[in-house]
């Protein structure tokens, strides 16, 4: 299956990555080079893609906000649970995970994609139905942050047994009273955290297989917020209290 990415970032990242295979990459003839056209061209001659420069609405025709670039690719490429394992195992990292239960908002998931790949993260596991997968639009709203980390597609609830059966502590977000305050939980270690959909939040059966819920601690009137908001603020306190592994220096 081929599909089309569109827009700088997302083009970059998505060759910088490499994990696809690559067909054509579309230029307007109308646009401006500048730094990032040009080294988004000289990756596509490195990778032998073929390059053509056309009007610049025949790639508007191709995505929204498309800046004027376009590259047809294969498929997104899925991984294993296993990998993020090797993963955690390369950095020398206790594992790190992200479980998303049936989310549905292309917005929410790349903007988690985007947070859970900015605080090291080593992969994220998505359900095999009732969820939003990676499509072309969420690679483009994660500005292609979904290219440089793993993802799966598995039954949840085996996963979360399997990441216990490895000493994977697996922690449940959500809003209850029930939950235990975010910040009275440690999170380093092996650590799963487990956000659920926009409107219902986690299913009975994947919130029962949580070893801990818990709650971020607010004083506005608002009754909650969002899945990507809550989950993207949990992963920086995790990623704060894990001493900022593999931090840019």
């Amino acid at each position: 299956m081929k599909e089309w990415i569109t827009g700088k970032n997302p083009v970059y990242e998505t060759l910088l990555a490499g994990r696809r295979h690559f067909f054509r990459l579309l230029i307007a003839s109308e646009i401006q080079s500048d730094k990032r056209i040009r080294l988004i061209e000289e990756l596509g001659k490195k990778k032998k893609v073929i390059i053509e420069k056309v009007p610049r609405n025949k790639i508007n025709s191709l995505g929204e906000n498309t800046q004027g670039i376009a590259l047809e690719a294969s498929g997104y490429v899925y991984h294993d649970l296993s990998d993020m394992i090797s993963l955690s195992i390369e950095r020398n990292e206790p594992p790190f995970i992200l479980i998303l239960d049936t989310l549905q908002n292309p917005q929410n998931l790349a903007t988690l994609i985007r947070s859970a790949e900015a605080f090291g993260v080593h992969g994220i596991l998505l359900p095999f139905r009732h969820t939003v997968g990676v499509t072309p639009a969420v690679v483009t709203a994660s500005a292609g942050a979904s290219e440089h980390i793993l993802i799966a597609m598995m039954n949840l609830a085996q996963a979360i047994r399997e990441l216990q059966q490895r000493g994977v502590w697996v922690l449940g977000l959500e809003g209850s009273e029930e939950a235990m305050p975010i910040e009275q939980v440690k999170l380093t270690g092996g650590l799963a955290l487990v956000v659920g959909s926009e409107g219902d939040g986690m299913r009975s059966l994947i919130k029962k297989s949580c070893d801990q819920l818990i709650r971020l601690s607010m004083v506005g009137r608002a009754e909650s917020l969002n899945a990507s908001v809550a989950g993207s603020i949990a992963l920086y306190l995790a990623f704060q209290q894990r001493g900022y592994p593999g931090e840019k220096g």
